[in-house]
Formats: structure tokens, sequence, C-alpha cells
């Protein structure tokens, strides 16, 4: 499948008021994220942060998905999509300290979904699906899947998920509590404007006091846990079987399109 026109961006950044709306762009591919989207993801976060005019960020993907996960035609030519200090996507190592929210339609899977953890708020489209689909292709989800999922919903239905690669629709996540909004398609990033800027009409301080908070009681120990699974997966992402496997998957006749099979509508 052909690249992206060369002048349409891959990664999209709308000052929209206090909200900061970033948007994945590469929608041929099901926004499969290569290491300069991430570069340009971590670069958006830091805006975020740094402006005080911004107070929300919103996350989205041009339909037909949200994210596919990390680009496998680069992964097996060794590339990695993630940024120094901030993780895959510029983002599951290092969120922003402002409020964060995912407005998903279509599929949010392997990385994709890794990043949806990392937000703060999930506003979902009813034909959303959420899912690890990597142990079917030989890998691992190595950017804080692991870790992040059995804090957000049920260990043994995050354990189903991790080890079957079997993706749950947006309902079943909204009843696991995992997404706060189940909405008309089409109509996720609306919606999660809406509720950015019912955030943003607070105080800014009790906004972030708040956050800063409830990340501690939800996180716990995050960081040296990544740290440690971090050490403990790369064997297994930089070994000769994980990068066949990626290889085998590309040339199965996805054309360079990186999502699971499964989750393709």
């Amino acid at each position: 499948m052909s690249a992206e026109p060369a002048n349409e961006p891959d990664v999209i950044v709308d000052e929209r008021g206090p909200l900061l709306v970033v948007r994945l762009n590469r929608p041929r591919v099901r926004n499969a994220l290569t290491r300069r989207m991430a570069e340009h993801l971590a670069g958006a976060f830091e805006r975020l942060d740094r402006e005080g005019e911004l107070r929300v960020g919103v996350v989205t993907g041009t339909p037909p998905a949200f994210c596919s996960g990390m680009d496998l035609a680069a992964f097996a030519r060794g590339e990695r999509a993630s940024w120094p200090g901030r993780g895959f996507g510029g983002l599951t190592e290092r969120p922003p300290a402002k409020p964060l929210i995912a407005a998903v339609e279509g599929a949010a899977v392997g990385g994709g979904f890794e990043m949806v953890l990392a937000c703060d708020l999930v506003v979902a489209a009813d034909d959303a699906t959420f899912g690890l689909p990597e142990v079917r292709r030989g890998l691992v989800a190595a950017a804080g899947g692991l870790l992040r999922l059995p804090r957000a919903i049920p260990p043994a239905v995050a354990m189903e998920m991790a080890l079957t690669g079997d993706p749950i629709d947006a309902w079943r996540a909204y009843t696991l509590g995992l997404v706060n909004h189940v909405v008309e398609p089409g109509t996720a990033l609306a919606a999660a404007c809406a509720l950015g800027e019912r955030i943003a009409a607070h105080a800014d301080q009790a906004v972030l006091a708040s956050k800063r908070v409830l990340a501690r009681v939800r996180d716990g120990d995050f960081v040296d846990a990544y740290r440690a699974h971090r050490e403990e997966l790369s064997g297994i992402l930089d070994s000769s079987d994980a990068r066949a496997g990626a290889r085998a998957f590309v040339r199965q006749g996805s054309g360079g399109a990186q999502g699971d099979p499964g989750t393709r509508r």
C-alpha cells in the first residue's frame, strides 16, 4: 500500500480554546505508529503541559481506527515507535501532567490500546474495539499495557485479553469501567471535547492537584514497574523470532496495514 501523501502530516495538532486535540493521521495503515510520529506526539504532549492556556488534551485517530499499534514493517527493520523518556507514542511511559482524554473510533489495539490506557478518560464510539493482540504475532505488549490493564479492569479479564489476544467491544469496556462514555459512531471526538470543556471550566490548580492524587492511587509504583518490565521484555522484542513474526504478518497480504486482522472493519 502506498505511503500517505507528502503534504498530509501524520500527526495533526489543533488548538481549540483550552483544548489541545492531537490526531494520528495515517488512516490507510490504521494510524500505525512510526518513530517520527512518536517524536511529534511527544512534542505535542510537552506543549500541552508547557502552555498555560491549554488545560486539557484530547488524542484521537483519523477513521477508520484510533491506532493499530506500531508499524510492523518499520519494526521488522529495527525501528521502535517510542520516544526516549516518554515511551510508545510519546505517551505511555510519561503521560502529560494535564488531563488527557482518548476519543476512540474503530480499533485501538496493541500499542494503540496501550496509549488509551495511559489516558485519564476514554470516550468511545460504540463500534470501537480494544485489545492486546501481540501474542498472535509472537510479541508482547511492552508499552505498559500489561501493567495498566489489570489496574483498570479485573485482573482475570486482563489476563484473558493478554493471553488470547482477543479484543473487547466498547460496551464491554464500559461495563468493566475502562470507558467513561459510549457514543454514536462519528461523534467520539465531539463528545471528548465537550467533556474536556467541562474539565477546563474549573480552576487549573484544583484540576491538576486532583489528577496528581488520583494518579498516585491508581498507578502506585508504576514508574519502577515500567522500568523493570521494559528490561524483562526487551529481549523478546529484540529477538529474531519477533522480527520474523512481524515480517510474516506484513507479507500475509496486509499490504502495510499494521492492525491485527481480527480487528479490521
